[in-house]
């Protein structure tokens, strides 16, 4: 896949925990990526949030479980572009089953301008 995007990240967001994935490309380097695992409590989502921006992370992806991805939608709009992929269209995907997997698998479709859920999760592996 062709890397569009130089910072973004992926989120993997569940009712206690949320893992944060985030991919950095810079010209002549090779990828970097840094996963860090966040609570769900407003303090640490903000920390999250500021964790993301220490990072110069612009575009952040994250898959629409439930209602859980509500709260972290909420503290970081209007600070990053935000992309919700149906989390059905995610799962189809063989082999990516660990949160830290999927943050990563998110990311990865956000660095290639994957906007569109079903296409960006079936025709990005």
């Amino acid at each position: 896949m062709e890397r569009l995007i130089e910072r973004c990240a992926g989120l993997d967001g569940h009712q206690a925990s949320v893992v944060a994935c985030v991919r950095i490309h810079e010209t002549g380097k090779r990828a970097t990526q840094q996963i860090r695992s966040f609570a769900t409590m407003t303090s640490d989502l903000a920390a999250r949030r500021d964790w993301l921006a220490a990072h110069g992370v612009i575009h952040v992806g994250m898959a629409s479980t439930g209602v859980d991805w509500r709260p972290i939608y909420a503290v970081l709009e209007g600070q990053f572009e935000l992309i919700v992929g149906n989390a059905r269209h995610m799962k189809t995907v063989p082999g990516r089953k660990t949160d830290i997997k999927d943050a990563a698998w998110i990311a990865a479709l956000v660095c290639c301008g994957r906007r569109s859920c079903r296409s960006a999760w079936c025709a990005a592996d």
